[in-house]
Formats: structure tokens, C-alpha cells, sequence
């Protein structure tokens, strides 16, 4: 097997080779790393590189497989987290001069949970500062592999880059207002955003804890429910922390899909660039030659969603950085510090009536979901630009548009390959669900990943 058929092959069928002694876990990790030396220049997907304690834990992973001790689909698997997950020993920057050498003490309840599962850490991935929609300048933008003159999203870029080049086999990022569906999408991966609770937030740096999700991003649904097997579960260390018990995502995925209703979110097919609609209406299309029944969707209270995210984001985020900004502004991205200084400004009665929307929203979508059992949309109007829009910025607005109504209430939701727009750039589907519904998520994305084939397209990137 060449490196580029080994480095884009599944987790399952990666598992298969470790165990039928066909490759190695060394073997693995080592293409791996060959592939990121070869590729994160024009990428710059990646802060911290950890050869040596990658090849360590294959090494251990490939004694203990051995030996007959078997963790789980992840054994031996290599991946990677976004540079704000605490890392034990391993810096943590959330690509900030802040943090440049920053060296936690303990590990994230969800990196914790992945390296139990016998996972290799390849490293920790590239973001927009505190994956608050601004590039820092010390750290660079994260560069799209389909075509590294155009970002590959934020704030999960570094991430979303990485997993689509082949670099890894998966990697964790996290989610505020769409900011694992976004990259995903504009990389041509897929990208989960889970019910809020369901995995831990314990150890990862927030931005706006009412709104932050922590969820995977791989180039299979089914690699995505494997992740989230291993990091979902209920962690005593996190006040937002869902009870369990969890269901099997991955033996969910070949349940029936037909008789499915999704609801196609009007508010949400409006106001696309040339080419998105049609490729929608396509991936729409597909799922309806499954067996699914479509319907339109009209969700009219969606206008004031904007609004409401960035009044409750932009007052959180000031509140977590109102030391850091009094004692250090100079060590942020100026925009950043810009933006955080306008979050300090947003009055208490604006935040009140932004989180009294979305009890509202919630419950409109939630009686949606009644008559529906998924919702549908585009992830975003547009392919890759070339620079992401600040998170204040008009722009930066619209691209969230129809992703960030999914953190403001909650709802799992996921971005997954739809096509390719009219510079041959990828789109992505969205689709979103009732609350802990991710075994029905999953297996309907599932279906029509294998339905469409987009997920099978590679970028050129060599």
C-alpha cells in the first residue's frame, strides 16, 4: 500500500492492518509524520509537532497489540487536537503570544479519554487566536489543501486542514459558532458538532462556555462515530456534563434511513453565492433517492440568531481574557484585542435578551423537530475565502449564519461533503438533529456520504 492510499484509508480499515499484522502502528505514525514534514509548510496545519512521543506511543501500541492487550478501534490510531485542548507536558498555545509557553499541568478530560484509548498524538493543530476569528500573526493562517492560496476556515482550521490532506486520521476541535463545520466543510472533510454536554469541555480553553462544543473531524461519518465513542460520557469535572449512558454510534450507522422527514430550512437556502444552491439541491436530491421525504422548513425567528450569538459570545469572551487584556493587550492579535474590548461594552441587558432568544429558539426548533426528524441547509453560502472573516464582522456573520443557531440551542449537527462549488473549491451538507439524536445523525449523513462519494475525493496536494 503507497503512503497516499495508507494515509487516506479508514480507522477500521487501519485497525484491520494492525491487527492482522499487515502494517504496524510505527509504520502508520511514520507516514504520517513524512506527510506533515512534506506538506504543513504550505499548510501550516500544526503548532506542536511530537515525532519523538508519537513514535513512543506507536511503539507502546504496537507491543501491546502484540502481546493481545487491544484498546479499541483508536489503537495505535494517529490524530491530532486543536492547540487549545490541554495537553499534559505538552504546551498548549491557543495560538496566542499569551500562551506561546504555555505547558499545562494536566490533560483535558477528552485528550485523556483518546490517549487511554491507545490513540498517537501527532501533534496540536493550528487556530484562530483563543478560536476567537482572528489569525495572530505569530502563528499564521491555516492554508486550504485544495488550494493553500484560500483558508481552510476557522476557528478548527488547523484541524479541518490536516484531516483533509492526510495527515492523521483524525483530529478534535472545537465548536462556538460553527467552527468545526466550517473548516470541515471548506476542507472537504466532515465535521461533528455534538449535543452541548455531551463531551467534556473540562481543560479546554473557552471562548464562550454557554456556547462551546467539543467534537471530531475526520474524512468518513463513520471515523467521525468512532471518535465520538471514545471522547463522549459524562465527566464530573464539568458542570455542563450530560449523564450517560451512550449509545453504540458506530453500530447505529447502517440502520434504515428510509421515511426519514427532513425539514430544508427556508431562511437557510436564501441568500447563496452562484453555484451553492444547486450543489444543495443536488445532496438534497440524494437524500430523497434514499428513501428520505423532504419538506420545506420555514423557521422565521431565525433572523435574529446573529445578533443573539455574538451578545452572548462577545461578553463571555471578554469576561474569560478581562485580566489577561488589563495585563498583556499588547501580546493579542489587534483585532482580537479589538473585539474584546467591544465585548466589555455590550450592556447586561442586551446578553439577557439574547439568552431569552434562545430559549425561544430552542423551543421553536424543538417543535420543529417533532414534525421533522432532521433539519437541512447548507453550512455556508460560499467556498473558501482567502482570509477568514472576523467573528464581529459583517461577513464573519454571515458565514455563521446558518451554523451558529446549532450552538445557541444546542442541537448536534454535522457538516459532510456535498460537492464543489464553481472554482472547484468543497461545500458541505448540514445536517442537525434533536438533542443526544446522534445515532440518527450519524446513520442518516452516513447513507448519503455513501450514497454521493463525495468524501472520496482527495485534494492534489502531494
Amino acid at each position: 500500500m503507497d503512503e497516499q492510499d495508507l494515509c487516506f484509508c479508514s480507522i477500521a480499515a487501519l485497525g484491520q492492518l494492525f491487527r492482522s499484522r499487515a502494517l504496524s502502528p510505527v509504520e502508520a505514525t511514520r507516514a504520517a509524520l513524512a506527510r506533515l514534514r512534506r506538506l504543513d509548510e504550505r499548510l501550516n496545519s500544526f503548532i506542536t509537532v511530537l515525532e519523538e512521543p508519537a513514535l513512543a506511543q506507536a511503539r507502546q501500541a504496537e507491543e501491546e497489540l502484540g502481546r493481545g492487550v487491544d484498546r479499541g478501534p483508536l489503537h495505535g490510531v494517529p490524530i491530532s487536537l486543536k492547540d487549545l485542548i490541554d495537553t499534559a507536558g505538552v504546551r498548549t498555545t491557543a495560538a496566542s503570544r499569551l500562551w506561546r509557553e504555555r505547558v499545562p499541568a494536566e490533560s483535558a478530560t477528552v485528550a485523556l479519554r483518546l490517549e487511554a484509548a491507545g490513540a498517537v498524538l501527532l501533534g496540536k493543530c493550528n487556530l484562530l487566536e483563543f478560536a476567537y476569528g482572528i489569525v495572530h500573526p505569530d502563528f499564521g493562517q491555516s492554508n486550504n489543501p485544495w488550494d493553500t492560496a484560500r483558508t481552510s476556515g476557522g476557528s478548527s482550521g488547523g484541524s479541518a486542514a490536516s484531516v483533509a490532506a492526510g495527515i492523521g486520521w483524525g483530529s478534535i476541535g472545537s465548536d462556538t459558532g460553527g467552527s468545526i463545520r466550517i473548516p470541515a466543510a471548506y476542507c472537504g472533510a466532515v465535521g461533528l458538532k455534538p449535543t452541548y454536554g455531551l463531551v467534556s469541555l473540562h481543560g479546554v480553553c473557552p471562548l464562550s462556555p454557554s456556547l462551546d462544543h467539543v467534537g471530531p473531524i475526520a474524512r468518513s461519518v463513520a471515523d467521525v462515530a468512532t471518535l465520538l465513542q471514545v471522547m463522549a460520557g459524562h465527566d464530573p469535572a464539568d458542570q455542563s456534563s450530560l449523564p450517560g449512558p451512550l449509545p453504540n454510534y458506530t453500530a447505529s450507522l447502517e440502520g434504515s434511513v428510509r421515511g426519514l422527514r427532513v425539514g430544508v430550512v427556508v431562511e437557510h437556502m436564501e441568500r447563496l453565492r452562484p453555484g451553492v444552491a444547486e450543489v444543495t439541491m443536488a445532496a438534497l436530491r440524494e437524500l430523497e433517492g434514499l428513501g428520505m421525504q423532504l419538506r420545506e422548513q420555514s423557521l422565521p425567528s431565525l433572523a435574529d440568531a446573529d445578533g443573539a450569538l455574538l451578545a452572548l459570545i462577545m461578553p463571555e469572551a471578554s469576561l474569560i481574557h478581562a485580566d489577561w487584556l488589563r495585563e498583556r493587550p499588547a501580546d493579542y492579535a489587534a483585532l482580537t484585542r479589538v473585539q474584546l474590548e467591544q465585548g466589555a461594552q455590550i450592556p447586561a441587558i442586551e446578553y439577557l435578551r439574547a439568552q431569552a432568544y434562545r430559549c425561544k429558539l430552542r423551543a421553536t426548533m424543538l417543535n420543529a423537530l417533532r414534525e421533522v426528524d432532521l433539519l437541512a441547509s447548507p453550512v455556508v453560502a460560499w467556498e473558501a475565502p482567502v482570509e477568514d472573516p472576523p467573528v464581529g464582522d459583517p461577513a464573519g456573520a454571515d458565514e455563521a449564519l446558518r451554523t451558529g443557531p446549532y450552538n445557541l440551542t444546542g442541537l448536534p449537527a454535522i457538516a459532510v461533503p456535498c460537492g464543489f462549488g464553481p472554482t472547484d473549491l468543497p461545500l458541505g451538507l448540514q445536517l442537525a438533529a434533536a438533542p443526544l439524536a446522534e445515532p440518527l445523525l450519524l446513520r442518516a449523513a452516513h447513507h448519503y456520504e455513501r450514497q454521493a462519494g463525495w468524501s472520496a475525493r482527495r485534494p492534489a496536494l502531494s
